[in-house]
């Protein structure tokens, strides 16, 4: 597929081993690199601090989705190729949505899984057909992936649901699976779940 842009999803915080900051780095300058449009929280902490500055760093565009009611101490627009201001977190997923080529996850708390849930349930409806996936650094997604898991067996979630979410050790792996993507959600299913006007 054509990738022009990603949605980064991933903490607010640095976590307690550097190799987070070392793979969000490196995130951000691959996506300059290859001249991809990174999209993200906009936030000068953590995780998304630290890719959006390796992307700035390598002449990247980066641009920035917020809600007016964080603090200037947290989002910082001057520094971005582009800031947008919105009102509540619900319309910055929104936009993300609807931006981005693709959406990855990187190491994060609530407000990531926030993020990437609802893109996978949108996917799951057949809202968007987009390549979902994690880079799974330090095994940091095994925990959710074995739940993921407990999902499908205990008949929660179908398998075509379950591949909806690609997992990536590497950034290298990460970005082949984004670029040869297939969308496993089945027409079927969807049909069954969509409206019909009688």
């Amino acid at each position: 597929m054509a990738l022009t842009s990603i949605a980064l999803f991933c903490g607010s915080a640095w976590g307690n081993h550097p190799e987070y900051s070392k793979v969000a780095h490196d995130f951000g300058k691959r996506c300059a690199d290859e001249k991809i449009t990174l999209y993200y929280g906009g936030a000068c902490i953590g995780l998304m601090d630290v890719a959006a500055k390796a992307a700035l760093a390598n002449n990247g565009k980066v641009i920035g989705i917020s809600p007016t009611f964080f603090t200037r101490d947290v989002v910082q627009p001057e520094t971005l190729t582009e800031f947008i201001a919105v009102k509540t977190m619900s319309e910055r997923k929104q936009l993300l949505e609807k931006r981005a080529d693709a959406f990855v996850a990187l190491p994060g708390g609530f407000g990531t899984m926030d993020e990437l849930f609802e893109i996978i349930t949108d996917a799951q409806l057949g809202l968007h057909n987009k390549p979902i996936a994690v880079l799974n650094t330090l095994n940091y997604y095994a925990p959710l992936l074995e739940q993921l898991a407990h999902f499908q067996k205990e008949g929660f979630l179908k398998p075509f649901h379950h591949d909806l979410l690609m997992v990536a050790d590497t950034i290298e792996t990460l970005f082949e699976k984004i670029k040869t993507y297939q969308n496993p959600n089945r027409s079927d299913w969807l049909q069954k779940v969509k409206h019909k006007n009688e």
